[in-house]
């Protein structure tokens, strides 16, 4: 479930700036804690969040001897939860598919499951494609608050995450907005209009 601060939402159902502002300083602090943080994207358990993807992105394009080296990093129990994620994850798209992803399972003759590409486009061509498909899919998810073993309590309610450039440029921008336009005089066009009366 994401971690994000509840939204209060004004009479037109409008987001309220308070609470937009709440909602982005989070993802702000999210950010800024990926960028200074890039070892997250290292993790091995990462794999999990969504291993039919992984699969797709990664780990199709890894070498025996990466492979051999992941599954070292992993040891025999992190081998083992992996294969079932990903087995029990092509059975659950085979019963229930996804008309968005971008894979369709089916059942060939022997009863294997396999695996076809809805859009050859979509398809990462190369590794390096790949990994930055996979990050960026990895960064979504944690700006979204969806890593379920991550505390985002810790980056979320830390200041030094802020970006107090932005948080000012949105005050001034808030302060300017609420400014009502003020005429001097009656309403009455007098002196000089900028129309030309000859």
């Amino acid at each position: 479930m994401p971690h994000f601060p509840s939204a209060s939402q004004s009479t037109d159902g409008q987001e309220s700036d308070v609470a937009r502002t709440a909602r982005i300083r989070v993802k702000t602090r999210r950010r800024r804690y990926l960028e200074e943080h890039g070892e997250y994207f290292d993790s091995p358990s990462l794999e999990l969040a969504d291993p039919l993807l992984y699969d797709r992105m990664v780990r199709r394009f890894q070498s025996a001897a990466e492979r051999e080296s992941d599954g070292r990093d992993k040891g025999y129990s992190g081998i083992l939860e992996a294969d079932l994620m990903r087995s029990e994850a092509k059975i659950e798209a085979l019963n229930h598919p996804d008309p968005n992803s971008p894979l369709v399972y089916r059942r060939d003759a022997s009863g294997a499951i396999t695996v076809v590409e809805q859009d050859e486009e979509d398809r990462p061509k190369t590794k390096e494609e790949g990994l930055a498909k996979w990050r960026e899919y990895v960064e979504m998810r944690f700006l979204r608050g969806e890593d379920q073993d991550f505390d985002y309590k810790l980056v979320d309610e830390d200041e030094s995450y802020d970006d107090l450039e932005w948080e000012r440029r949105e005050r001034e921008e808030s302060y300017f907005g609420q400014e009502e336009a003020e005429f001097v005089g009656e309403g009455e066009k007098q002196g000089e209009t900028g129309i030309q009366d000859y």
